[in-house]
């Protein structure tokens, strides 16, 4: 008996363990959702062995929430990010940096301390924080790559000011932060990198803004009330994974694609899993357009106009969410095709799996269902969507403190 369960806990192990790093978008999708079918299913097996008494079948969670140790063993994080998004490291294996000091006064000359003089670094860094804290940037805050912004262990909010900018760099983490209020930026000298800083122009004011990058993970962080998205992707960025974040209050929430013109955005796959989408928000959960995106057991509770929307023949994978319509008899609708005519959207490939359509909302499939394009567009294996309370009931930044479970 004890080496069958030994047994058990060496696969569990072998199956959370990191696999090998890419720097190109995912080639096969179909590994990746058989891949997360088994973590899964280790979540599974791992709650019904009693072994980890918290597990919630969040196999994200699963994979180190339990751990009263998490603050010694922070780099595990890293470990457990799936989907599209699956293999950023951010700066996993780097030194742990520890911000102490909230100030932003120099944007071209951060000191040593500030989370800005971090993020600008070559190497790899896991960035921490020392104390809770309001960081209000002058500027947008531009990454290098190899990064993690991990707020566990304190209540850390960006806000008041222009915000996160992920621009042509690869392997970023961004977990348990706050994220609100963001304004633009621009028409100022900022630094990007210890050798080099330049002119930016306005900024749009996102929460998080992805241009050009990959392999990004934002994960467990609370976002509201910004100047334009709440996460926006364009530009060719690919191989990402937004989860377990709560999104409330804010107009245009998430943007996936820069423009219908832009055709670069084909190889676009983003996996959007275990977020709740609460009070006060109106349309784009997400805005798409061109690439691949799964949009798996996520919370939609409040919507004004629409949840899922897009142009320019993206494919939808809408599988195992939740999605509470409005009162208002006239935003029942959970999709919008966007600036096409009927004839054109018929044929773009959007389906919807295993949903569960509440207070009259109702999805517009659409597509002959290629199963080649349904399977660029996989990125993990859904749960029933009678779990998507249990899976999300702990989505936006965690109030985790040393020497407890998380």
């Amino acid at each position: 008996m004890a080496t069958t369960f030994l047994s058990l806990l060496f696969l569990i192990f072998s199956l959370l363990t990191p696999t090998l790093i890419s720097s190109s978008p995912v080639q096969d999708p179909e590994f990746v959702a058989q891949e997360i079918n088994r973590k899964i299913n280790a979540s599974v097996a791992r709650r019904n062995l009693g072994y980890l008494s918290c597990a919630t079948g969040n196999p994200i969670d699963d994979c180190w929430r339990c751990d009263p140790n998490w603050e010694k063993n922070r780099q595990r994080l890293a470990d457990c990010a799936i989907g599209f998004g699956k293999n950023a490291i951010g700066g996993k294996n780097g030194k742990i940096y520890v911000v102490t000091d909230s100030g932003d006064d120099d944007p071209v000359t951060p000191k040593p301390g500030t989370l800005r003089y971090a993020v600008i670094q070559d190497e790899p860094l896991w960035i921490i924080f020392a104390r809770d804290m309001v960081i209000k940037l002058k500027e947008e805050l531009i990454m290098n790559s190899f990064k993690t912004i991990d707020g566990r262990g304190a209540s850390v909010h960006i806000a008041g000011g222009p915000c996160i900018t992920i621009q042509y760099v690869t392997n970023v983490i961004i977990h348990g932060i706050n994220i609100h209020d963001c304004k633009q930026g621009g028409n100022a000298m900022v630094r990007d990198s210890p050798r080099h800083y330049g002119w930016r122009t306005v900024s749009d004011g996102d929460g998080v803004s992805i241009f050009g990058g990959s392999h990004v993970w934002v994960d467990h962080c609370s976002l509201s009330n910004c100047n334009d998205g709440l996460i926006d992707a364009i530009h060719g960025s690919t191989a990402i994974t937004i989860s377990n974040n709560y999104m409330t209050h804010h107009d245009k929430v998430m943007l996936l694609g820069h423009s219908d013109s832009y055709t670069q955005d084909k190889n676009m796959q983003v996996t959007i899993a275990f977020n709740h989408f609460g009070e006060g928000l109106v349309q784009r959960m997400p805005r798409c357009r061109h690439g691949y995106f799964h949009v798996v057991n996520n919370d939609y509770t409040h919507w004004e106009m629409y949840a899922i929307g897009g142009s320019a023949n993206p494919t939808i994978n809408s599988q195992g969410n939740r999605f509470v319509a409005p009162d208002d008899r006239f935003s029942k609708e959970v999709t919008k095709h966007e600036d096409a005519a009927e004839s054109e959207w018929k044929g773009w490939n959007w389906r919807s799996e295993g949903d569960l359509l509440v207070n009259g909302a109702f999805f517009t499939a659409s597509g002959a269902g290629a199963s080649s394009s349904y399977a660029r567009a996989s990125s993990l294996s859904a749960r029933p969507s009678s779990l998507v309370g249990s899976i999300t009931t702990g989505a936006g930044a965690l109030t985790c403190r040393k020497g407890s479970r998380c």
